[in-house]
């Protein structure tokens, strides 16, 4: 059985406008820092230097590239995740993500809109501005509030895994321990399953060599039954394994992975190269799932 025969199993997801029909093909996720301090070197307050409305002007200029090179799911964030990141307070995170992304459902109504955050008040104010799917990167989480907000307002979740210290007796085991753990409080707290994606965690949580064994035993996450998002792009364990690139020259690196991770049955990849990516999946998807594009 082939992992695209693992993923037409799957239940279809609704997100907004878009039915997701998984193991039909890769679906992209791109990427959409509205931060000053984005390890990528790409986010949004950075570039435009404070200008009033620069960010959102800006944010939807880019959401438009994005869709126009195949991108399926826009993910809207705005606090970095980065190594050593500065933590942003609940108001200027909503402050940060509200306009964005009210603007691009208004440009873009037809692309499902993601917010990544942690803290279910911003992905509330989020959902209210057009938002159709949460990216938790604490969705191991043992507060429910979260899935609590996603059950009440009937929108798919993305549950990733993480852990404050990379500390394991057994990581493999601990791993997907915590994922079946996350998946039951999820639906316990009213989220059904045909709304959950899980992501491995790529980068949180772990050291180098356990991100290498993540992506070594990916297809193994099939075992939970639910659809796969990978987000490995430009993380610096790829540069590591490149002798200490800079993030923007991980292209190389990620498009690797995109399709090692599309080989073990990987669902969404999430990404800020979407063109690159989008071509790569393509390919993989043709060898692997025998999706002729």
């Amino acid at each position: 059985m082939t992992s695209a025969d693992h993923s037409a199993a799957f239940a279809p997801t609704q997100i907004g406008p878009c039915l997701f029909e998984w193991g039909s093909r890769t679906y992209v996720m791109g990427i959409l820092n509205v931060t000053p301090d984005s390890f990528a070197g790409d986010g949004i307050l950075a570039s435009v230097a404070g200008r009033a409305g620069a960010a959102v002007e800006a944010a939807v200029v880019r959401a438009r590239q994005m869709v126009g090179e195949g991108a399926h799911i826009l993910d809207v964030g705005g606090e970095s995740t980065r190594p050593g990141y500065e933590p942003v307070d609940e108001a200027e995170e909503t402050v940060r993500v509200v306009p964005v992304i009210a603007a691009i459902h208004a440009a873009l109504p037809n692309v499902p809109v993601s917010i990544d955050t942690s803290k279910p008040a911003v992905a509330e104010a989020a959902i209210d501005a057009g938002a159709t799917l949460i990216n938790d990167v604490w969705g191991v989480s043992p507060d429910d509030a979260m899935f609590r907000l996603a059950a009440a307002r009937g929108v798919p979740l993305v549950l990733m895994h993480n852990r404050t210290e990379p500390h394991y007796r057994d990581f493999v085991a601990e791993f997907m321990e915590d994922m079946r753990a996350a998946l039951g409080r999820a639906e316990a707290a009213g989220v059904p399953r045909r709304n959950l994606i899980v992501d491995p965690g790529f980068g949180f949580g772990k050291t180098p060599e356990h991100n290498l064994i993540v992506m070594r035993e990916l297809s193994r996450l099939r075992a939970l039954g639910q659809p796969v998002l990978l987000g490995t792009s430009r993380k610096s364990t790829i540069g590591r394994l490149l002798g200490g690139l800079p993030t923007e020259e991980r292209l190389e690196g990620t498009l690797a992975t995109t399709a090692l991770g599309i080989a073990a049955g990987v669902d969404v990849i999430r990404v800020h190269d979407v063109r690159a990516n989008v071509r790569a999946a393509l390919v993989a998807d043709a060898i692997c799932r025998g999706e002729q594009p």
